[in-house]
C-alpha cells in the first residue's frame, strides 16, 4: 500500500513540475501574436443582418453589420477609436462605399434607413412598383366610394318608385270609383 502512495506522490509532483515549467516559459512569437489579436464575437442583428464585433489590441472597436438580403446596402462598418472618435461607413451591393450621416445608430436602424443616410438611391423599378401599388389602392378606395354612392342612389330611387307606385295605385282606384259612379248615373 505504501508503494502505491509513493508512486502516486511521485507522479503528482512530476505533473505539478511540468505545469509550473510551462507557465514560466516566456511567450513565443506565436503566443505574443495570439494575445495581441483582436477578440471577435458574432450575433444576429435586426432587419435580417448579422453583427460581428472585434476589439483590437490598441482599443479600437470595429462593428460590422452584414445585411443578408437588402437591395440597397450590403454592410455597414462602425469604427470607434479609443479616444471616442467614431466613423460609420456603408457599402452598397455593387461595392460602392460611403460615409453614413443622419443615422443615429446604424447597428440597429433598418437597412433602408442606413442606405438613405449613405445616399444610396433606391432602384427606380422599386419606386415605380411602390407608386403603382399606392395608386392601385387609391383607385380601389375610389371605386368603393362610388359603389357606396350607387347603393345609396339605388335605395333612394327604389323608395321613390314605391311612393310613385302607391300614388299611381291610389289614383287608379280613385279613378275607377269615379268611373263606376258615372256609369251608375248613366244607367238608372
Amino acid at each position: 500500500m505504501t508503494q502505491k502512495i509513493c508512486l502516486l506522490t511521485i507522479l503528482l509532483l512530476a505533473a505539478v513540475g511540468i505545469g509550473c515549467n510551462a507557465a514560466a516559459d516566456p511567450p513565443t512569437t506565436a503566443n505574443a501574436n495570439a494575445t495581441a489579436s483582436p477578440t471577435e464575437t458574432t450575433s444576429p442583428g435586426p432587419d435580417n443582418s448579422e453583427i460581428t464585433t472585434s476589439v483590437a489590441a490598441d482599443g479600437t472597436r470595429t462593428e460590422t453589420r452584414v445585411f443578408r438580403n437588402n437591395p440597397r446596402v450590403s454592410k455597414v462598418v462602425v469604427t470607434t477609436r479609443r479616444d471616442g472618435t467614431r466613423t460609420v461607413r456603408a457599402t452598397s451591393p455593387s461595392g460602392e462605399e460611403r460615409a453614413v450621416d443622419k443615422v443615429e445608430n446604424a447597428l440597429e436602424a433598418t437597412g433602408d434607413a442606413v442606405a438613405d443616410g449613405a445616399g444610396f438611391i433606391a432602384d427606380k423599378g422599386e419606386d415605380a412598383l411602390g407608386e403603382a401599388a399606392d395608386k392601385g389602392e387609391d383607385v380601389g378606395d375610389k371605386a368603393k366610394k362610388v359603389g357606396e354612392k350607387t347603393v345609396e342612389g339605388a335605395k333612394t330611387v327604389g323608395d321613390k318608385s314605391v311612393e310613385g307606385a302607391k300614388k299611381v295605385g291610389d289614383a287608379t282606384v280613385s279613378g275607377a270609383k269615379k268611373a263606376g259612379k258615372a256609369v251608375k248615373k248613366v244607367i238608372p
